[in-house]
């Protein structure tokens, strides 16, 4: 197994061409990642509970028809799939939350095997819902072995979790998780929940462990902060929109330049392997905002090549 997902279940909703018109979005960056590894060829697994309802049993279609594993298959019949309804107004994001009863609260530390772990190469997490979740003890479980056994962690932040509750304690909680992770994706307004005039970027890194962080999708394209060095994305000729599904396309292309390169473990980064994840994984994005960040955009290993073939021309 390439890569081990875990992470709570959300279902965006994305406004179509037509008036009143949705597009399911497969939901949390997890299982979009899990879905953009394995259309790039490697081999995903998800660990995943889900609502016995419209929302959950399309999630289960589509991390199957896209030959994601589903570590924990059983759906539960009391409980329903998070949800949040996403807009574009002008271009920019707005949110409107309706926050069931989630499934997240029904993935326990027990759903984690180890022998599960052991056989991957990268552990991903993201949405560790709220601290008080078994969710996010499952998820603390999963990157802990993940160090444990040496493999590469990674860990999506999603600002959704910090508005549940008082945002200091979920910025506690996810700070938690990510003594156990080896890289760090945010967007530009995440970035400025955990690193403040007090806290400085390099001293809040290294007091984590984090060897890498990426900042995307903003206007200014993606950026990679490593060691001391500040990696630019090549540009493209739009400006990208912060969807969810196009930042969990670019970190799962991000991932898969990893791997296609030979990554074995977070010491073994270096700034040539970092550009070229970013190159591929800004245009991955790219790609996915075209189409306002639907689950059927997320793009291919064909797709993202063709697309930076044009931008260098």
């Amino acid at each position: 197994m390439d890569i081990y997902c875990i992470g709570e279940m959300v279902i965006d909703f994305i406004p179509g061409h037509e008036p009143m018109s949705y597009i399911y979005s497969a939901g949390g960056a997890p299982a979009n990642v899990a879905i953009e590894l394995s259309r790039n060829g490697y081999e995903a697994a998800m660990c995943c509970a889900v609502g016995e309802d419209t929302f959950g049993k399309f999630i289960h279609r589509t991390l199957k028809e896209n030959r994601v594993q589903i570590i924990k298959p059983e759906r539960i019949s009391h409980a329903t799939t998070t949800m949040a309804f996403v807009s574009l107004q002008d271009g920019e994001r707005s949110f409107t939350f309706a926050r069931k009863p989630g499934a997240d609260r029904y993935i326990d530390e027990a759903d984690v095997r180890e022998a599960d772990i052991a056989q991957s190469r990268i552990v991903h997490a993201g949405s560790c819902s709220l601290s008080v979740s078994p969710a996010a003890e499952a998820t603390r479980k999963a990157l802990r072995l993940g160090r444990e056994h040496h493999l590469l962690t990674s860990f999506d932040v999603n600002y959704r979790d910090v508005m549940w509750d008082r945002p200091a304690a979920c910025v506690s909680a996810v700070e938690s998780l990510l003594s156990y992770v080896d890289m760090v994706k945010m967007s530009e307004e995440e970035v400025t929940m955990f690193v403040t005039e007090e806290r400085d970027l390099p001293t809040w890194m290294k007091r984590q462990g984090i060897h890498l962080l990426v900042e995307t999708l903003g206007a200014a394209g993606a950026r990679a902060f490593w060691k001391d060095i500040i990696i630019e994305a090549p540009s493209h000729p739009a400006k990208p929109v912060d969807t969810t599904a196009a930042g969990d396309a670019f970190w799962g292309a991000f991932l898969s330049s990893l791997l296609d390169q030979g990554l074995g473990k977070a010491e073994d980064l270096s700034q040539e392997m970092i550009q070229q994840a970013l190159a591929y994984g800004n245009a991955s994005g790219w790609l996915c905002v075209q189409t306002k960040g639907a689950i059927s955009a997320l793009p291919d290993r064909s797709q993202i090549v063709a697309s930076l073939e044009n931008l260098n021309g």
